[in-house]
């Protein structure tokens, strides 16, 4: 199998929200509490669209096997993006997740981005693992945050200087 990254387009939206609900559905890696549609997805895409990127990462049948965007956070500075990752499950290991990150730290750089963020649960050990990977380090911890459902999970922030 060989996979693709491209720009995410209207026409990804469903297939996103469909691996995004798999991977909530399935708990414990992501802060995202509730399910999401593809008319939620391309809201978000619409989102201070100037400021953001979005890319998929396809098969030559241009399945969707996971996504990554950036987007300004009302908590970051004007110079910081926040990056969110998903990769279908079952996926994750295979190179999605790089071939990803390249695309998008290029496009940070090209929206003017001095740096990113990843605000990650400090349970999601493979999260964590990730981000580190890609040369990520730790900068702060929002201890006791309260997910949509209720729960309290940790969070550790990651930063990645561009």
């Amino acid at each position: 199998m060989t996979i693709r990254v491209r720009p995410a387009g209207q026409f990804d939206c469903r297939s996103m929200a469909e691996l995004l609900n798999a991977i909530i559905e399935a708990g414990g890696t992501t802060a995202l509490a509730r399910t999401v549609t593809g008319d939620d997805m391309r809201a978000s895409m619409q989102e201070d669209a100037e400021h953001s990127a979005w890319h998929v990462a396809v098969d030559d049948a241009d399945t969707v096997f996971g996504f990554q965007w950036i987007k300004p956070a009302e908590y970051l500075p004007q110079e910081a993006a926040e990056i969110a990752t998903f990769v279908q499950i079952g996926q994750t290991g295979l190179g999605i997740g790089s071939k990803l990150f390249e695309a998008t730290s290029a496009a940070a750089k090209r929206l003017g981005y001095s740096w990113i963020n990843a605000n990650i649960r400090s349970d999601n050990e493979g999260g964590l693992i990730y981000y580190q990977s890609r040369g990520f380090e730790d900068y702060s911890t929002i201890e006791g945050y309260k997910m949509a459902d209720g729960q309290i999970v940790n969070k550790t922030l990651k930063r990645y200087n561009l």
